[in-house]
């Protein structure tokens, strides 16, 4: 016997903002919702954008998926659509790469999102579950403590005791309910969760069902379920996945910025975002700070100048573009409140600090080489020096 799985606030509460148009009062109340969160969904941020899609979308769409996969993959990658209306880049990488994740949801494959710490694995999969779903909250947040349960379902204890095991009773995950409503269930940070907890994923991977012996039922996948999970391998405390469950996904591997260009666009776009979010004054270009910080961070990772000259030790942090974000983030704050609005050396000296120094051991003496070996020596790099020295002491 299948059992169908209610999910209040599921599909139904971000679709109306890309299929069918909500009434004025909703829409205004979405948008004013979107405001005042800190951090609101993808669907809720760039609502406008997968409303705009889905109008002009006129190719086909599998079951359930709000978009085509050419609209998702637009809507990731961005561009110009026929009316004029402009899409914002959301991933700045390789389009094979975003052509091939949003192919693998198209079909019964789960795909896993893999790659060192910061490469964005988990904010592409948040859009993708917002383009293909209309609701990237389908969640499980994987944690050396996630049970079983968040992947498989539990009980409500109180009616469990009081009336014995019942659909009443039962807690779906959201898992289970993305396989109910055929929707795209998010799992982040797999390799955190442990390894048989892990392992609950294969029978609904591979069988598309979710046995309940306690009712003598299942669950089964609907078409459009599909499942996303991100997972990186450089991190400490990381469990790895078993063989089994590993073939039941297809893999992309997300890479870093391929230059520094690059990735400084990614950290300008991304910083700007931010910005406005926690309605950081707008001051002056910061630009100029940010190639700093992101050529500093891209030498220390890669060991090497980027002249190649002189070799250099790498910290034992990762160094990733999200730490970037978050130290030029913190500089502009920092600018805005206590400074004259400007991006200066001064602004993210600490940042950059904290995010090199992680063992205060051995990469304490890392960064005092680089400073002295690089840094200073650096043409239009004195006040930068003077500015990281002051911190360092």
């Amino acid at each position: 016997m299948s059992v169908s799985v209610e999910s209040a606030g599921s599909a139904t509460t971000s679709a109306g903002a890309v299929g069918e148009a909500p009434d004025a009062g909703t829409e205004e109340a979405v948008e004013e919702g979107a405001e005042q969160a800190l951090r609101p969904h993808a669907e809720d941020a760039f609502a406008a954008e997968l409303a705009a899609l889905a109008e002009q979308d006129d190719r086909p769409r599998p079951a359930r998926w709000l978009l085509s996969p050419w609209a998702v993959a637009t809507y990731l990658l961005g561009g110009t659509l026929p009316d004029g209306t402009v899409i914002t880049p959301k991933y700045v990488g390789p389009r094979r790469i975003v052509e091939v994740a949003v192919t693998t949801l198209a079909t019964d494959r789960a795909l896993l999102l893999l790659g060192v710490p910061g490469t964005a694995k988990t904010w592409v999969s948040e859009h993708l579950a917002a383009a293909v779903s209309g609701d990237s909250t389908l969640l499980v947040q994987g944690t050396a403590g996630t049970p079983e349960e968040a992947i498989r379902y539990g009980w409500n204890y109180a009616r469990l005791l009081a009336h014995g095991p019942s659909r009443a009773a039962l807690v779906p995950s959201p898992v289970m309910r993305a396989m109910a409503d055929g929707m795209t269930a998010r799992v982040e940070e797999l390799t955190r969760i442990p390894a048989d907890v892990q392992d609950s994923l294969i029978t609904i991977l591979s069988e598309k069902t979710l046995p309940i012996p306690e009712l003598g039922e299942e669950v089964q996948a609907v078409r459009g379920f599909n499942l996303i999970a991100t997972a990186n391998d450089r991190d400490r405390g990381v469990n790895d996945l078993s063989s089994a469950l590993r073939r039941r996904f297809n893999t992309v591997v997300l890479p870093l910025p391929e230059s520094a260009d690059a990735e400084v666009d990614i950290v300008s776009r991304r910083v700007d975002q931010i910005g406005r979010s926690l309605d950081l004054p707008t001051g002056p270009d910061g630009i100029d700070e940010i190639r700093r910080v992101v050529t500093v961070f891209r030498e220390l990772r890669d060991g090497v100048t980027t002249d190649g000259r002189t070799k250099l030790k790498s910290p034992s942090g990762t160094l990733s573009t999200a730490e970037a974000i978050s130290v030029v983030t913190s500089g502009l704050a920092l600018a805005a409140h206590f400074g004259d609005g400007v991006l200066r050396p001064g602004d993210v000296a600490a940042g950059i600090l904290g995010a090199v120094v992680r063992d205060p051991a051995a990469d304490r003496v890392i960064w005092q080489e680089y400073l002295e070996a690089v840094v200073r020596e650096r043409d239009g790099w004195k006040d930068f020096y003077r500015a990281c020295r002051e911190v360092s002491a």
